[in-house]
């Protein structure tokens, strides 16, 4: 259904955009391609629309500058105010899985909406932002931001797969992502619990960060469907106060061949 949604999308795209039924169609196949290649099919100077995979708006950037990832700007002050639209009005640096047409492909990729830096063109965007693609890092850092990648593996359809083959310390990592980037289907995709109930409690969260943990080999962990597991933990709360402690997670199987997640009640009292 997700598929048919972006296929009917990406069709309407296309016609907007004023192509004629004679012209060649994209291929509507989504493809997860890495840097190293996509840094030629978008060289700087060139021209590309971004699909938010959630909202399903769009706007057209240009590539200015970047090697280990695409720095772009908003073409035109309309695409600015669509893109601070996607990110509710206001400017933020969480991901956001996205598709990036050009020319006859659709590629998964993922942004953040901070503009930051210098910016060249006329569009009250006050910077640029950047786009990150399979194998792509940031500016600091010599590997691939985690939650760039999970947005990147969402926009092509390759998150389940991902999340399944998640050891338990992964899955900390991907409750981390999931929590500071305000991504609530995707702490819905790690937790068992009432949704509800999470949503409402982690309102007054902003920032998890763990601080500390102890790692034992994957092949060494204790249980094959259920285990504990204790790691230190800071908290930034929604009023920016900030606290630090000790938090035990539960996370368990319902059977052995599926998917690790965390228990959801036990999570939220320690989160209060």
């Amino acid at each position: 259904m997700l598929y048919l949604i972006r296929f009917m999308m990406v069709l309407s795209l296309f016609f907007l955009c004023g192509a004629k039924p004679a012209e060649a169609m994209p291929s509507f196949s989504i493809e997860i391609l890495p840097w190293d290649q996509v840094k030629d099919i978008i060289p700087n100077q060139s021209y590309f629309t971004i699909i938010d995979v959630e909202t399903g708006l769009s706007f057209k950037v240009q590539r200015r500058a970047g090697s280990k990832h695409a720095d772009v700007q908003p073409v035109t002050e309309k695409d600015t105010k669509i893109m601070k639209s996607i990110y509710g009005g206001k400017w933020s640096w969480d991901r956001r899985a996205i598709l990036v047409m050009v020319h006859d492909q659709l590629i998964s990729a993922s942004m953040n909406g901070m503009p930051h830096g210098a910016g060249a063109l006329q569009n009250n965007f006050p910077g640029h932002f950047c786009v990150h693609f399979y194998g792509s890092t940031t500016h600091k850092t010599p590997t691939p931001d985690l939650a760039h990648k999970v947005m990147i593996l969402k926009a092509g359809g390759k998150l389940d797969e991902f999340l399944y083959k998640l050891d338990p310390y992964e899955l900390i990592s991907v409750l981390e992502i999931a929590i500071n980037q305000h991504d609530e289907k995707l702490l819905s995709q790690v937790i068992f619990g009432n949704n509800g109930t999470l949503e409402e409690t982690l309102e007054g969260v902003k920032h998890m960060d763990v601080t500390q943990r102890s790692l034992l080999p994957v092949e060494d962990l204790p249980a094959l469907v259920g285990m504990e597991l204790k790691v230190r933990v800071k908290w930034i709360r929604s009023d920016q106060s900030q606290e630090e402690n000790n938090v035990q997670f539960i996370i368990r199987k319902d059977a052995i061949e599926d998917q690790w997640k965390i228990e959801g009640h036990s999570f939220l009292k320690e989160m209060k």
